[in-house]
């Protein structure tokens, strides 16, 4: 997979807008000012594919992102405060709709800033997940701004922390570093090939 082949497919502001899926589908879901889009311009190795914003709350849309035959899906942020009730409202609506639609989604990467515990946010989105089967990985992100020490501290804490954590994929990733992107291109890989195993050939 050519991750430097990826581009911008399209937005929408409302979970009404989105059509049908059309190809297998990995989301990012997080909260405000967590990394998503950072996350993301780190897997293709671009600047600035998907815009990274230093105010929180920015991505108050679903962007659509296109590689071959997969859609990388950057889930508006969630729990910043600073915003009306009603865009509260409409983004939870952007959310939910989505997750909650019958799409081919394949993967959640769910964004957890390494730096401190699981908002209530954090943790109703992981139980979601899991009451709802939908497979996903946690990420920690900011891991270079944790000493080895403060790091094996979270490592602890997050086994209590997180829902069913033992059972958790987590990836320790650094926007600075570069440390954790092969992990979630290695997962993004694997995905797209076993989605391509299973497509049946045609018949002559």
């Amino acid at each position: 997979m050519n991750f430097n082949k990826a581009a911008f497919h399209t937005s929408y502001g409302s979970f009404k807008q989105i059509p049908a899926s059309t190809k297998t589908e990995i989301a990012f879901a997080g909260r405000s000012n967590v990394g998503k889009s950072s996350l993301i311009n780190k897997i293709f190795n671009r600047k600035s594919l998907a815009r990274v914003s230093a105010v929180p709350g920015k991505t108050a849309t679903i962007n659509f992102y296109s590689l071959e035959d997969v859609y990388f899906v950057d889930l508006p942020g969630y729990g910043y405060a600073k915003v009306s009730k009603s865009e509260k409202e409409r983004w939870g609506e952007l959310i939910e709709g989505y997750l909650n639609d019958d799409r081919d989604l394949a993967l959640v990467f769910q964004l957890v800033d390494f730096r401190h515990p699981p908002t209530k946010d954090d943790i109703m989105m992981i139980n979601f997940l899991i009451d709802s089967g939908i497979p996903f990985v946690v990420v920690l992100t900011k891991a270079d701004k944790l000493s080895k020490r403060q790091r094996e501290e979270r490592r602890n804490g997050l086994m209590t922390e997180l829902p069913c954590a033992e059972d958790i994929t987590i990836i320790e990733y650094s926007a600075q570093t570069g440390e954790g992107v092969e992990d979630v291109r290695a997962i993004i890989e694997e995905l797209a090939e076993s989605e391509d195993e299973i497509i049946p050939s045609e018949q002559p």
